[in-house]
């Protein structure tokens, strides 16, 4: 029989793994059959059987009712999706729908917006058989919750909700709960929301097809004027979002559906939290600092002033005495401007962002083993992986909706890797959960290999033909002492070992980090070892594979593309290179310097001694941020010129002696690109607020001033610019992106790349290369007056400093920064769980809140930074990578003790 199924009597080419709801909408479009339990990323259910159709297997044969969202379509089937018979079942579903079901249609924030109204009006009704029977929900709504409310009276029990919350997010809040008429949907133990486990993901709420669970935002029934596509602003995976504004203001923020990156789901963050955009607290004029106190100035007298001392001090003091951070919370064409203006206007490759806090052992790990630094494959690809190794990596609080693509999958039985510090979530999920000591990622890689080498699991093949250096790598591995890492890692060897087996033996592993592998004084090391890994079991370059670095901020992967790190100009080009440099300064039609600038800790340095006398920065809160506080004051204070230019006030504006107001991510247009390489647009959603200026136009204006010629900001013009300097970007072209953004390298004929180093390396061949595990001077130092660990983390409601989150509904849902505590050191310290706990370092002290948990082993502590109110920073260290400079933010030495002080309720 052919793979011909019929519809009406017409022949039609099924696909595989075709349902017959799926093959009538492929030729025939979605307005054939209706539905209300089906939903596009949802899994068919099949619970309503208004998506009925007749199936007979001959024309004239006899006929069975069939739900079509589940039934898989076959050869031969004559399937009539409009018979009498069927019209009059699914007008019978629906009006017996209605009689449980309040009709007020017409103040239902839903009206005009609402699946069941649609679909009634579909099937034919206007009138209702069936007597009006009592609302068996007819209940209070739900409205504890900041974003997120119910109105379960207008409840169809069609469980889209609940399978959002299960197969979208994993968090199995929602759940039926009753038999028959009283079956009614609850959420936790028959909470509240606020009371519940909810983290306010929103899947539910776009799922309802009708207001029973909803949004404080009216998501689904606001008829917005305009719908706009644009790109989240928060963390790395690079969420779309479809921006509903009225009367030129966000009123609410969807998912789309068929977006590559997030397919329909976002974090609460990407959903909920953009509030901070109008906000009072926004900046709207250029600020000054005359005798100790900011005072307004206009656009004109700010730019005077900054042009002059620019000139003052490189004229005094040489184009090296200047230095700038660029931001990856702007996108690429705004990172590209402020790099090319540090080069070729002041004649510095003091240019550095917030990627050296982060991701900078990644990149440089990454180039010396493959010859490029970003992630090798794309997060479709866990679809089809085996293992799933997640290193130092929190994704479901950082990277939520990857995190929770990992989370479905590990559910479903695929091997899972985690190596962490603290029991994750993930790690409840994991087949192996190698809770090691903090910094101590090169000891534990070490072991992996060694496994994977001893029981001849080493992917020869591979190794011959696409590596090299690997006998000199084996014959280190070989040599090291497994029972001693094992005692450094505190991690049985039993354990490593099966993990090791399971990694390599799996037909496909896709490794995941984060910044707890690369914010330690051995994070690069960490990452070529990572790299060995992949290479020696042949995991690069094919499918469900890779080593895929979970990026912090939404474009840290780009602002390193664009140039804005010191050694490496745009398109990862070396500075220090004659033919590069001569490239540049054709291009930039500047004479551009060709010695290696400042990293972020050296500007610091620099500034303290004197050498460094100007600093510009583009949304970054180095004050709060940055580790050892009391040393980047001092460097702040040090300065003659410190330009900030931000949203809202931060600490590091404090310092400031000219603030510039610059506009949010709703505010601008560019593109940015996500952990995966995928370049997307950021389209303009509102008007500048009055004051603000857009991040590039700033610098424009500046270069400018300064006598260099720059055209005014356009995205597509900036871009067409870029395109000719960055080889990767060579094909990228403004009007070819589409909604889904293309994945890095893009050619001169615009094909990109979903998968790289499928048959070369960037470099040529594999480099491996042996590591030795180093303790950190902070442990050797200060071990013995300070035995306590305490590692950062962040939390998923707010995002590093919590500028913008902080001035949103998520304060409400998480308001303080706390201490997580093993109850046997709370025990030995006399602290119980809400305690004030004071903990210090060889830097300083904070008081914070005890949380006592099992999370974190005896010895180990942990916290975030969210809130100025701490200041965590206060206590961590100066130490960094030896080899990329990444502050060592994961192991500080403190000790502790219970604290007299009071907590202090954040403000709103």
């Amino acid at each position: 029989m052919s793979n011909i199924a019929y519809i009406n009597n017409q022949p039609f080419e099924i696909e595989a793994g075709e349902t017959i709801l799926s093959f009538i909408r492929r030729h025939q479009g979605n307005q054939v059959v209706p539905t209300l339990c089906d939903a596009p990323n949802l899994e068919p259910f099949g619970s309503c059987r208004v998506c009925s159709v007749d199936v007979a297997l001959e024309v004239e044969g006899r006929r069975k009712t069939m739900a079509s969202c589940h039934a898989p379509v076959a050869p031969g089937q004559y399937i009539y999706p409009n018979s009498s018979e069927i019209r009059a079942l699914r007008k019978n579903i629906i009006e017996l729908v209605l009689t449980d079901h309040p009709l007020d249609c017409l103040t239902c924030e839903v009206n005009g917006n609402c699946e069941l109204q649609d679909v009634a009006a579909r099937v034919g009704i206007t009138e209702v058989r069936y007597p009006e029977g009592a609302n068996h929900l007819d209940r209070e709504k739900d409205l504890s919750h900041p974003y997120m409310t119910s109105d379960l009276s207008k409840c169809i029990n069609c469980y889209r909700c609940v399978r959002a919350c299960d197969e979208v997010q994993g968090e199995f809040v929602l759940n039926m709960a009753g038999r028959g008429f009283d079956s009614h949907i609850i959420k936790g133990f028959d909470q509240s929301f606020m009371e519940s486990d909810c983290v306010s993901c929103g899947a539910c709420a776009q799922a309802c097809p009708t207001s029973a669970i909803s949004d404080v935002f009216h998501s689904k029934g606001i008829v917005a004027e305009k719908t706009t596509r644009t790109i989240c602003t928060y963390c790395g995976v690079g969420c779309n979002l479809e921006v509903s504004t009225v009367n030129g203001e966000i009123v609410s923020i969807q998912a789309p559906y068929e977006a590559e990156a997030n397919g329909g789901h976002t974090c609460l963050k990407g959903r909920y939290a953009f509030k901070f955009y109008n906000h009072p607290d926004r900046l709207r004029t250029p600020l000054i600092k005359r005798n100790g106190n900011f005072e307004e100035a206009t656009w004109d007298e700010a730019y005077d002033f900054i042009v002059a001392e620019f000139n003052r001090i490189k004229s005094e003091h040489g184009p090296d005495a200047i230095a700038g951070i660029s931001s990856a919370r702007t996108p690429n064409e705004e990172n590209y401007l402020m790099q090319k203006f540090m080069r070729a206007v002041i004649g510095t490759n003091n240019i550095d962002c917030c990627a050296r806090v982060c991701h900078s052992p990644t990149a440089l790990g990454m180039q010396r083993a493959f010859g490029t630094g970003a992630a090798t494959n794309s997060i479709k690809d866990l679809d089809v992986t085996d293992c799933i190794f997640v290193i130092g990596a929190n994704p479901t609080d950082a990277h939520p909706v990857t995190g929770a693509k990992i989370k479905q999958r590990l559910m479903k039985g695929v091997t899972g890797i985690v190596v962490d510090p603290r029991r994750i979530e993930l790690a409840k999920y994991a087949t192996y959960h190698l809770q090691l000591r903090p910094g101590t990622n090169v000891a534990l890689l070490n072991m992996m290999l060694h496994f994977i080498i001893d029981e001849g699991l080493a992917d020869d093949a591979f190794i011959r033909e696409r590596c090299e250096g690997y006998e000199e790598f084996k014959a280190e591995i070989l040599r090291q002492d497994i029972d001693k890492l094992a005692e450094i890692t505190g991690v049985d060897k039993n354990l490593v070992r099966d993990a090791s087996i399971a990694y390599a033996t799996a037909n496909a592993a896709m490794e995941f980090h984060g910044l707890g592998v690369t914010e330690h004084t051995q994070g690069t090391f960490a990452v070529q070892l990572i790299a060995d890994l992949a290479m020696l079991t042949g995991n690069i370059g094919k499918p469900g594979a890779g080593v895929n670095p979970l990026r912090g901020q939404n474009n840290v992967q780009g602002a390193a593309d664009m140039g804005a790190q010191p050694h490496q100009g745009a398109g990862y080009l070396d500075v220090t290179n004659p033919e590069v440099n001569a490239r540049y300064n054709a291009f930039y039609g500047a004479q551009t310097p060709s010695h290696v600038g400042y990293k972020i800790p050296e500007m610091f340095d620099a500034a303290i001694d004197g050498d460094l006398k100007a600093l510009w920065l583009i949304g970054e809160d180095v004050v709060q941020t940055d580790p050892n506080t009391m040393k980047v004051r001092k460097a702040m204070e040090s300065l003659d010129l410190l330009i900030v230019q931000e949203i809202f006030m931060t600490e590091t504006s404090k310092y400031a002696t000219v603030i510039l107001p610059s506009t949010s991510f709703f505010e601008k247009s560019g593109t940015f690109t996500n952990g995966e390489r995928r370049i997307q647009r950021v389209q303009q959603v509102v008007e500048p607020l009055p004051g603000t200026k857009s991040d590039g136009q700033i610098v424009i204006d500046i270069m400018n001033r300064m006598g260099y010629k720059q055209p005014d900001y356009t995205p597509d013009g900036m871009l067409e610019e870029i395109s000719q300097i960055v080889p990767f970007f060579a094909g990228v072209k403004w009007d070819e992106l589409g909604d889904n953004g293309k994945q890095w390298p893009v050619a001169d004929d615009g094909s990109d790349s979903q998968i790289i180093h499928t048959e070369m390396f960037k470099r040529g061949k594999g480099k491996f290369t042996s590591m030795d595990f180093k303790e950190s001077r902070e442990i050797e130092t200060y071990q013995k007056d300070y035995p306590y660990i305490i590692t950062t983390n962040r939390e998923l409601e707010h995002y590093n400093a919590g500028t913008m989150t902080r001035r949103t509904g998520n304060v409400e849902i998480l308001k303080e920064d706390v201490l997580l505590i093993h109850p046997d050191d709370a025990a030995n310290h006399a602290i119980s769980d809400g305690d004030m706990v004071c903990v210090e370092s060889p830097r300083g002290k904070i008081d914070i809140k005890a949380k006592l948990t099992d999370e974190v082993k005896p010895g180990v502590l942990s916290s975030t930074f969210h809130f100025p109110e701490i200041m965590l920073n206060n206590i961590t260290s100066d130490e960094h990578c030896s080899e990329a400079l990444c502050p060592e933010y994961k192991v500080v030495s403190c000790r502790i003790r219970k604290s007299k002080g009071k907590f202090k309720e954040v403000l709103v």
